[in-house]
């Protein structure tokens, strides 16, 4: 199976989520569903179903953070340095608009565009991938072509 990067702040959060889900979302809906059994008629009982439905989201939810992090490959963006790759906190200014971004390159399971994490995996990590400072971007997103210029790259 292939290795899934991640960085330490994002491996310690799905863990935390995993944690959560075990020891207390999943007693809590054992628990509501022997409460809605107790409410006779399962068939026509809207509270058991609910239940039902929510413990099968969090038995997928805890499967799917378990192989995560079995396959998970913690990198230290500290220990890194020159252009761009994983880990990466890069400060670019669109070619066009002269608006600056700054965005931290992580993996799939921790990214949040809202907060300036952006999935390696998506068409502008891939395009920052081995660019060093000074270096001119060409990125075909579902917005149109971008050009962007990388001013900074640092490793937190």
């Amino acid at each position: 199976m292939e290795k899934i990067p991640m960085t330490r702040a994002g491996f310690v959060k799905l863990e935390a989520e995993l944690k959560q889900l075990k020891s207390v979302e999943r007693p809590e809906i054992i628990k509501a569903i022997a409460e809605a059994r107790e409410h006779g008629d399962l068939s026509e009982n809207a509270e058991y179903h609910s239940a039902r439905e929510k413990q099968s989201f969090i038995e997928g939810r805890i499967k799917e953070l378990e192989g995560v992090l079995s396959l998970a490959e913690v990198i230290d963006p500290k220990t890194l340095s020159g252009t761009v790759k994983f880990g990466a906190t890069v400060t670019l200014v669109d070619e066009d608009t002269d608006e600056e971004k700054t965005w931290r390159i992580v993996g799939e399971y921790e990214a949040n565009i809202d907060k300036g994490l952006l999935n390696i995996r998506s068409p502008i990590a891939r395009a920052l991938i081995g660019k060093d400072e000074g270096d001119s971007v060409e990125v075909r997103t579902p917005g149109g072509d971008r050009s962007y210029e990388v001013l900074k790259i640092t490793y937190e």
